[in-house]
């Protein structure tokens, strides 16, 4: 999609000095929160201090609903007494605040049991160096020209289609952030950036019956935006789409599951394989690190420090160092995601993911949607899954969806109220192949997912 050429205005250079001297000044006030926290007596500390600001306009029908400017701060302390381990944390950043958020820190320590994993993660795997991602791109939009914008893609939805009815709003959000964080060891670091999107939610008609649905984009820079009136054609199309959908009889089916629908797999893929779920015994996939999960065409890497990508950071919330790995490898688990505390519970090493992961990418099949639904012949378009039906702990899976009717390599009709059931363990092995339409609105990206058979329970 091309652009809005406005999006290309107002945008800040990263090297701008006002962002050079707020990291001066965060860096010094982490540097003498980790001094207090030795001077009180403490055997190690971490300290994380961050700013952010950005502002939010969202119309619904032509008229402005809300404007929404913001600018927090905080800080964070954590302060170990040998393996005893105090937090405290506030807003407020005068010198009387930090000394007494310190204080509460080392006071909480004192009185909480030694824990033998608690503690800063081991020096050897700090980040030393600490790339320029290009992160930073602030959005300096006037709110009068996000308002713009914002009733553009709603009228480019209104008038895309007849049967579009009503409207639930569009939205343009701007987000610069700043972190600092640092460990009585020898780490400070700090990285910022910036995050903008745009949306559109609107309902179709037809008779009695209505459907919503939306579309959206969001990127670090601005001009990498979507046209704001792309973004309503597109939400308003699939609301249409939707229109007169039918109900399926409860059977076994091939099932295709959109991109942005096929993001959740995945994500349940890193929860079960996260540290916190792994050392608690509540993970299907437990003790499966070597084994095979997928077929063998399937590879799942992350890359951390990719150029302006959205889950991209030079290190994680421990200051550990993040760095490109692959976690399935030719269908098989050979990383798990851990951060320092859940690799000690497991006799393993951090893999630099505390927080999360950071840009994991799916290998695929060269094909694309439509060749996609060509491989399946005969099946389901899954387009929204909805419900909290997955279980880590056994992997099993039940949501409600909505979708299309496949026949002959061609989509029929919508349908809806049905259920999709599995376990995941299965759903992964049977995946049959991976469309090459990437969706890269978030820190996991791939492309829509082929599984060979699930339990549709419909009529």
């Amino acid at each position: 999609m091309a652009p809005n050429p406005r999006v290309l205005t107002g945008e800040v250079s990263p090297s701008d000095p006002t962002v050079a001297h707020d990291a001066a000044g965060l860096r010094a006030i982490v540097s003498e929160i980790l001094a207090q926290a030795q001077r009180r007596g403490a055997t190690s500390a971490e300290a994380g201090v961050s700013v952010e600001n950005g502002f939010a306009v969202n119309v619904r029908l032509g008229e402005v609903e809300t404007i929404e400017h913001n600018r927090d701060k905080g800080l964070g302390v954590t302060v170990y007494l040998g393996q005893r381990k105090g937090s405290a944390s506030t807003t407020d950043f005068s010198t009387k605040a930090i000394a007494q958020t310190v204080q509460a820190a080392c006071d909480i320590a004192r009185y909480t049991e030694a824990d033998p994993y608690a503690g800063l993660v081991e020096a050897e795997f700090l980040a030393r160096e600490i790339p320029d991602l290009d992160l930073l791109h602030p959005w300096t939009i006037s709110t009068e020209a996000a308002i713009t914008l914002a009733c553009e893609s709603e009228q480019a939805a209104r008038d895309t289609d007849a049967r579009i009815s009503n409207s639930e709003g569009a939205y343009v959000s701007t987000h610069s952030s700043l972190r600092v964080y640092g460990t009585s060891h020898g780490f400070l670091g700090d990285f910022a950036s910036s995050h903008h999107s745009l949306g559109c939610t609107v309902i179709a008609q037809h008779e009695t019956e209505m459907q919503r649905d939306y579309w959206y984009s969001v990127a670090r820079v601005p001009r990498q935006l979507e046209d704001p009136r792309s973004v309503g054609r597109t939400a308003a199309q699939r609301a249409v789409q939707r229109l007169q959908a039918r109900q399926l009889k409860t059977q076994q089916s091939a099932v295709l599951f959109t991109a942005e629908v096929a993001r959740g797999l995945l994500g349940h893929l890193v929860r079960a394989i996260s540290g916190s779920a792994l050392y608690r015994n509540a993970s299907f996939l437990l003790d499966t690190r070597g084994q095979r999960l997928f077929p063998a065409f399937v590879n799942v890497d992350e890359r951390p420090h990719l150029k302006q990508a959205l889950g991209s950071a030079p290190f994680d919330s421990e200051g550990v160092a993040t760095r490109a790995q692959p976690i399935i490898e030719q269908g098989t688990l050979c990383n798990y995601i851990l951060d320092s505390y859940a690799a000690r519970r497991l006799n393993s090493h951090t893999t630099g993911n505390a927080g999360g992961v950071h840009n994991l990418f799916v290998s695929d099949s060269n094909l694309d949607l439509k060749g996609l639904l060509q491989q399946m012949q005969r099946g389901i378009l899954v387009t929204e899954v909805m419900g909290q039906g997955v279980n880590i702990v056994t992997g099993d899976y039940s949501r409600g969806a909505t979708g299309f009717w496949v026949e002959n390599g061609e989509i029929q009709y919508p349908i809806a109220e049905f259920t999709l059931a599995g376990n995941l363990r299965q759903m992964f092995s049977q995946v049959r192949a991976i469309g090459n339409d990437l969706d890269r609105r978030g820190n996991i990206c791939t492309g829509s997912w082929l599984i060979d058979s699930m339990t549709i329970a419909g009529a």
